[in-house]
């Protein structure tokens, strides 16, 4: 390629983006300007996808982190493309396709929603994670190449040291980093925020580390060149580039390196648009076309693209008549279908606690889902995903087949690797920690549910029952917190979440069934720290009622006086409560375990008001904020829970002090109907 075309499409890059804040009158030009020539290289002469083919398993994948940057992506896939000049004049408008921030859309070549910033690049090591697993697994045709984008923005965001030092310590060396570095951040220089060694701290940490001037196309080449020949690190391009290139004001004079160019459209910046456009070789009147001889340019890159993978497809196809049990292995992985597992045989132990219980799920899927990966932030022992731990081994440097990773203390890296992992396809991302730590994994878990992936998250230790450890490790607010997902709907008007806290061991064994059945949003487990008692007349099958999201527990023959209702250990307390109110006050009682409010309002009315029959009072008991119950006692309920912190003593005095026991229950129920 000469060095003109490729100038010719940088600056094409350039002037969309430019044009596209310009009309939207919103977003961040003077960076998406300063990446084009990476872009425009990396897209052109290095990214490996099938331009008609784009959700290709083996594809390479781009993840960008800094999302404020989409008017460079939205232009340079409209290059390959993925996108017309229509939609990229319409940025920023509703219904458009093409957002402020990127929003996942494989067919149009989005691999992630650049949430805030510092996510995307640690998704971008979640999917390395992946393509090394099933590349062992597979073998070396399957192996493909993930590629992050960030900015200063996203390096000095506290989840770049997780995920540097993640994909560090793992030697991932599929990936390749792009970092635009142009010293401009969005109020000030960044020289005024941090003066580190970003390239000695990514070597620490095991990264290669390669620093060149971001717009010299033959030293991106070269970068990228030997990057692809470093397999045993992650590779981090440092491109020293400029903010706003090519900007010029009315006089023609340079408006580069710019603070003002950063967050706002050029005209309002201080720059001319129409003399930048011009500067830039483009047509200020009509700055949404393509230049003829880009567009014959990439009209030929892609057509080598598609002859590319078609050798690509036909080395697997090769490969699969000579494996066919593997082959059939690898259709499934990506399926997107939940891989079929007799529930009905895993024996739990009888008043357990529910992390235990799941950790005996978790033991049968190491030997029945061999493509699931399960992190822990250094709490396997505890959160109980040591019972998946045992059956396999941790992954490491040069030996990607342990389905177990050990991300150390960083709960936020290991919400957003999960991400990366569902992102890129063919495992299922399961992640442990104590439930009053979801706290620091919900920017990731927001991202989940946003762009609707399978996550499962396992949080243990749920509620004041953490006992000793004291209030800072006790989950109060949390659940509440979380079931609010459960009520947000996704952009297809369906629950953004699934929030599952189980009664007892058979119904943990169906919560994980739930769990493995939804495919379509991320799913919250949540388990009990302590001993539960197992409910009344306890099974499996009985427990299957529960993917409804509530079922009857308990009910007396008549006509019932009182209806109880709540979730996980709390139901079993109600048990006891109503065996006491039959006794000393002869009331007939319906017991209702809701394992999920969210599924259960789904469901017809006639059911909804056979579990919780309108006319009759209703009790609920939770422990965490009462408005975790409130919606289902109603307003005429009562719900007893938490307002106040826990406190650091023995659970079962923090039960005595906090009204947590069946006599509890009874003088409360007592008190409500004035008995």
């Amino acid at each position: 390629m000469s060095k003109e075309i490729a100038k010719r499409a940088a600056d094409n890059i350039r002037i969309l983006s430019a044009a596209m804040v310009e009309k939207a009158k919103s977003g961040h030009p003077g960076g998406a300007m300063g990446g084009a020539d990476f872009m425009h290289i990396l897209f052109s002469e290095y990214l490996d996808f099938d331009p008609t083919d784009r959700q290709w398993a083996l594809r390479d994948r781009f993840f960008l982190d800094p999302g404020h940057m989409s008017p460079m992506l939205y232009a340079q896939l409209a290059l390959t493309g993925a996108y017309t000049m229509d939609e990229l004049a319409n940025f920023r408008q509703w219904g458009s396709p093409t957002p402020g921030h990127p929003e996942v859309d494989f067919n149009r070549g989005i691999e992630n929603t650049s949430g805030p910033l510092g996510q995307g690049h640690t998704m971008a090591v979640g999917a390395a994670i992946a393509e090394r697993f099933l590349a062992q697994k597979f073998g070396d045709w399957s192996a493909h190449t993930i590629y992050a984008f960030i900015s200063d923005g996203g390096i000095q965001e506290e989840i770049s040291q997780g995920a540097g030092r993640l994909a560090g310590h793992l030697g991932l060396g599929n990936l390749v980093m792009f970092y635009d570095s142009n010293d401009i951040q969005l109020s000030t220089e960044t020289k005024e925020a941090s003066t580190e060694d970003t390239a000695k701290k990514y070597e620490s940490w095991g990264w290669a580390v390669k620093t060149i001037d971001g717009h010299d196309h033959d030293q991106i080449r070269a970068a990228l060149d030997e990057a692809l020949k470093t397999t045993d690190k992650p590779f981090l391009i440092i491109g020293k580039t400029i903010m706003g290139k090519g900007a010029v004001t009315e006089d023609g004079e340079s408006y580069e390196r710019k603070v003002s160019t950063h967050g706002q459209p050029l005209s309002a910046a201080g720059a001319s648009f129409r003399k930048t456009i011009e500067n830039l070789g483009g047509n200020p009147d009509q700055p949404f076309a393509v230049f003829p001889d880009v567009a014959e340019y990439y009209k030929k890159v892609m057509k080598e693209k598609e002859q590319k993978v078609q050798a690509k497809k036909a080395q697997q196809q090769k490969w699969e008549k000579e494996n066919p049990e593997l082959a059939k292995k690898f259709h499934q992985f990506f399926s997107h279908e939940a891989p079929n597992i007799d529930y009905a045989s895993i024996e739990q132990k009888a008043n357990a606690a529910t992390r235990a219980s799941s950790g005996t799920v978790l033991a049968y899927f190491a030997d029945h889902v061999e493509n699931m990966i399960v992190m822990s932030a250094d709490l396997s022992n505890s959160d109980k995903t040591d019972g998946f731990l045992k059956k396999t081994h941790p992954m490491r440097k040069g030996d990607y087949s342990g389905q177990f990773v050990h991300t150390g203390v960083s709960e936020l890296t290991m919400g957003a690797l999960a991400n990366g992992m569902a992102l890129h396809g063919g495992v299922i991302p399961v992640c442990g920690t104590f439930f009053v730590f979801s706290d620091y994994m919900k920017p990731a878990v927001r991202m989940a549910a946003l762009m609707q992936l399978p996550v499962k998250y396992v949080w243990t230790h749920d509620a004041f029952r953490v006992g000793e450890d004291g209030p800072t490790h006790q989950p109060v607010e949390q659940e509440a917190q979380i079931r609010l997902m459960e009520k947000l709907k996704n952009h297809k008007g369906e629950n953004s979440m699934l929030v599952l806290r189980p009664a007892d061991a058979n119904e943990t064994t169906v919560a994980w069934q739930m769990a493995m059945e939804n495919t379509k949003t991320p799913t919250a487990l949540i388990f009990s720290r302590q001993n539960i008692p197992n409910l009344p007349d306890s099974s499996y099958q009985k427990a299957l009622n529960a993917k409804r999201g509530a079922y009857i527990v308990q009910k007396d023959e008549g006509n019932i006086d009182l209806v109880m209702v709540g979730n996980g250990s709390e139901v079993s307390t109600m048990v006891e409560g109503a065996e006491l109110l039959r006794k000393e006050k002869g009331i007939k009682i319906q017991v209702v375990s809701v394992i999920s409010e969210g599924l259960f309002r789904n469901q017809p009315k006639e059911y909804q008001n056979e579990i919780l029959p309108p006319d009759i009072p209703r009790f609920g008991l939770t422990a965490g904020l009462p408005v975790t119950i409130e919606g289902l006692t109603g307003p005429n309920g009562l719900a007893v829970g938490l307002d106040h912190f826990g406190y650091s003593a023995p659970y079962k005095v923090l039960d005595e002090k906090f009204g947590f026991t069946g006599k509890a229950v009874f003088d409360a129920v007592c008190d409500f109907l004035k008995l």
